[in-house]
């Protein structure tokens, strides 16, 4: 019974995530996109990582659903990673009267600062042959900045690293991103 209790969360988890269903723009709730990454994320996460939430309440965000899910997995899977021996993944999110925020923060190995001027650069990578494409961040800032938004990047060698994505309140609709893998 468990095991089928969590295969039917997981494919309610793929379909939330996917959005496959809906409009490509929506009015959307960032913590939800937050709780379905999470979810998504479940088997790289259990390795003796604790995830605190500090989530507070948002108004909707218009927004490509898929797009921002698909964001936050890769920000959540690679702080994971950061992370082999465990540690904490502090996720916050907070509004002001302009922008909505969401932070994924690491206590991982950190990123050198000659590599923080690249990270967002296609292909760059720093895993090894045939463990990173040096997609997944070039992907999320394109995501970012189609949804009008910025990225942030702040990391300490051995003390982790901070992501902060800002979403505008009121935004126009956001043009389709063609072929995001």
């Amino acid at each position: 019974f468990y095991g089928v209790t969590q295969i039917s969360e997981l494919v309610t988890g793929l379909k939330n995530f996917s959005r496959l269903d809906q409009a490509p723009t929506d009015n959307v709730s960032l913590n939800d996109c937050v709780e379905n990454a999470l979810l998504i994320a479940r088997n790289a996460l259990k390795y003796g990582v604790e995830v605190i939430k500090r989530m507070e309440t948002l108004p909707p965000v218009r927004c490509t659903a898929s797009q921002i899910n698909q964001v936050l997995l890769n920000l959540v899977t690679n702080a994971a990673q950061a992370m082999p021996n465990g540690g904490h993944l502090l996720i916050r999110t907070w509004s002001d009267e302009a922008w909505a925020y969401v932070s994924v923060q690491d206590t991982g190995c950190g990123i050198p600062a000659e590599n923080l001027k690249r990270i967002f650069d296609p292909f760059f990578t720093t895993k090894p042959v045939g463990e990173g494409t040096g997609l997944g961040l070039s992907i999320t800032y394109q995501i970012i900045q189609q949804h009008q938004g910025k990225i942030r990047v702040a990391s300490e060698i051995g003390k982790g690293t901070r992501f902060v994505i800002s979403l505008p309140r009121q935004t126009a609709a956001v043009a389709p991103m063609a072929a995001v893998a």
